[in-house]
């Protein structure tokens, strides 16, 4: 267990590469959860996922749950391997539910009645997956736990 909360404090590339995910992820969970930076708000995701999604409301809020505190845990490094875990397969869903359909490629052009492709969660899974294996890195809450054996 204790592996999982630790991390190499001085290792530079986990902190890149949790803050870019950390932004990303924190500001999609801020639009859905309180509504910030153009979003509906949680009443309104929420109507939307359990309305024209037709999600169950558990994964509507999970969705949500995930995306605020799996980013902001990332920002600070806080148990990163789980918020990366948790980010990992929260967006796993939406590409299998939404994105896989729609191709690989962006809709850069904004074409009509076509959607996203999985470009983009190509590298947001690569992220992810990155963390999971190396932790937060330096300056994240998890080297405070991590054993001096493992500064190197």
């Amino acid at each position: 267990m204790k592996s999982i909360l630790t991390t190499r404090s001085n290792d530079w590339a986990p902190l890149i590469g949790r803050l870019a995910l950390g932004v990303m992820v924190f500001t999609h969970g801020a639009q859905k959860l309180l509504g910030w930076f153009g979003g509906y708000g949680f009443k309104g995701t929420m109507g939307f996922m359990t309305g024209a999604m037709h999600l169950p409301w558990i994964i509507g809020f999970l969705v949500i749950i995930i995306e605020f505190f799996g980013g902001l845990f990332l920002l600070l490094g806080l148990i990163t391997r789980i918020a990366a875990l948790a980010v990992t397969l929260s967006f796993l869903g939406v590409v299998l539910k939404v994105h896989l359909a729609n191709g690989f490629f962006m809709n850069w052009g904004m074409a009509a009645g076509k959607g996203e492709g999985v470009e983009f969660f190509i590298l947001l899974f690569g992220l992810s997956l990155g963390l999971l294996i190396t932790g937060g890195g330096k300056a994240s809450i998890d080297s405070i736990w991590s054993p001096s054996s493992l500064e190197n």
